[in-house]
């Protein structure tokens, strides 16, 4: 295992965290204030103060680096040593390796995650276990790395006597340990930034960048970024979050679960917002139609790659009935993108890269991308973005029975050191998770009545719970159900109580360790 916390290391993250924290917190500031505002009643909009840059058309981001410029397939998931190795050989073009909302943040797996990827970097990576040897095939897919949003901090890392940002902790172990291996390499420093609401968010990344690369000797530009256009603030500001990271972006994304989520949190006052269950919440919904067109026009727009969102089936080997039918989903979810511009999508498995690569590889043909394909036709208004009606939308009994069982489960195994976590043949990490309790949560203050007939009030969820636990309880392995009453207490918090917890895994993580 290599050392991660060396001297030089941890100075440079105390510089990055000198540098930039209060500007960090001034800028969480701005979101409570925001919040303030959208639960008196303001609506979004785009931005008059901004309105120039949206209208010059002479701007762009720069150019991709060779290895970023086919990423029909990307593959997500944690840091973890298989996980790594797998996700490299799986035939994807890029693989992102998840310090977020895939990841449980032991401090083992913060650390161990970052010895894993000078390992995949210089190739030596390796795993045997009883039933395989894990080594790494001659071609791989090209590293990317998602840090923690900027909301969260790092317990095991002060910096002048407080916590320092997430943020910055898992950007500066990687880059400082990584940039000249990766130079050398023949590629680069590539990230995805989640969470962002703002473009004033995206200039502190952009001022991050330039800090370390110009502390470190790499030239400017050398970082290439793509932001996960995952909150629905930020699908107002795609152009100027764009045009902050102008010399450092490659792309967006539509990180459709986050997107709902903050759907759910930003206009949690607001009594006519009632979304169903969260199976009807598709991308064909008129709301999800808007975003995800609007991300490939404003992308191609600025030579920027819009990728799409995941697929988190996780294909059965015994029930092939229950494979049929949802990779013909995916297919039809990746025929889609692929027919509205976008230039690439995520997967969550192995198994489904060549399913998802199809659609790709035939609308593309020989080309890397579809950044010719402008989508002029495209105007999308604050009100299509901001419309949530879900034609024929329904709140269920499965469907809260869902929500609990889901919920606990997940923060069970994130307690337990896990942070993606199969249930149901799905993938399910950080982002399903809130939209699970959101859900449940929306639906009791706001007067949600099921299909069936009762109204969603807290003894209902809480006698559901008594229902569901046992059953999750009898799924799941020894290590992570030992922490199940736990993570009752922690969704029936963030669930049922006022005010609305901005995000579970900031009570969870009092727990974690």
């Amino acid at each position: 295992m290599h050392e991660i916390l060396t001297r030089e290391s941890v100075d440079f993250v105390t510089a990055l965290q000198r540098e930039f924290g209060s500007t960090r917190e001034q800028l969480l500031a701005a979101r409570g204030e925001r919040q303030q505002r959208l639960d008196a009643g303001e609506r979004p909009d785009f931005l008059a103060a901004t309105s120039k840059i949206r209208e010059d058309e002479s701007w762009r981001v720069a150019a991709a680096p060779p290895d970023l410029r086919d990423r029909r397939v990307e593959i997500t998931g944690p840091t973890d040593r298989k996980m790594v190795i797998n996700a490299l050989n799986s035939g994807a073009r890029v693989f992102m390796a998840d310090f977020e909302d895939a990841n449980a943040p032991t401090w083992d797996n913060m650390i161990q995650g970052q010895s894993n990827l000078i390992d995949a970097i210089e190739r030596t990576i390796s795993l045997d276990t009883p039933e395989k040897s894990y080594r790494l095939d001659p071609e791989v897919a090209t590293l990317l790395v998602r840090p923690r949003g900027w909301h969260l901090t790092e317990r095991h890392l002060s910096v002048d006597g407080a916590p320092a940002s997430a943020s910055l902790v898992d950007f500066g172990l990687y880059f400082f340990h990584n940039a000249r291996r990766l130079l050398e390499r023949g590629s680069g420093p590539y990230f995805y930034l989640p969470k962002l609401e703002s473009h004033r968010e995206a200039r502190l990344w952009n001022d991050v960048f330039c800090f370390a690369q110009d502390r470190l000797g790499i030239p400017r530009g050398t970082i290439r970024a793509t932001v996960l256009i995952e909150t629905i603030l930020a699908a107002f500001e795609m152009e100027e979050i764009l045009h902050e990271l102008r010399d450092h972006c490659s792309g967006l994304n539509a990180g459709r679960w986050d997107y709902i989520f903050s759907i759910i949190k930003k206009f949690r006052s607001w009594p006519d917002l009632l979304l169903p269950d969260r199976a009807q919440v598709t991308m064909a919904v008129p709301f999800m139609r808007a975003y995800t067109n609007l991300l490939v026009r404003t992308c191609h727009r600025r030579g920027a790659f819009a990728i799409g969102g995941m697929a988190a089936f996780i294909p059965s080997r015994r029930d092939p009935e229950v494979n049929a039918v949802a990779l013909e989903r995916v297919r039809e979810d990746k025929l889609r993108e692929s027919g509205d511009g976008f230039d690439g999508t995520w997967v969550a498995h192995p198994d489904l890269v060549p399913v998802a690569r199809e659609p790709f590889d035939a609308r593309l043909g020989d080309r890397p991308n579809q950044l010719d394909v402008l989508r002029d036709d495209v105007r999308v208004s604050a009100e299509q973005l901001l419309d949530f009606t879900v034609p024929g939308g329904t709140i269920t009994e499965q469907g809260l029975r869902n929500n609990v069982s889901v919920g606990v489960q997940y923060i069970a195994s994130w307690l337990g050191g896990t942070g993606a976590a199969a249930i149901n043949n799905l993938m399910e990490d950080a982002a399903t998770a809130e939209i699970a309790r959101s859900q449940v949560w929306q639906w009791l203050h706001h007067g949600g009545r099921l299909a069936e007939g009762p109204p969603v009030t807290a003894d209902l969820v809480r006698e559901v719970a008594d229902e569901e636990v046992p059953r999750v309880r009898a799924r799941m392995e020894e290590g992570a159900g030992g922490r199940i009453d736990e993570a009752r207490r922690v969704f029936e918090q963030v669930a049922l109580d006022d005010p609305y917890v901005e995000f579970l895994t900031v009570p969870a993580y009092a727990l974690l360790d």
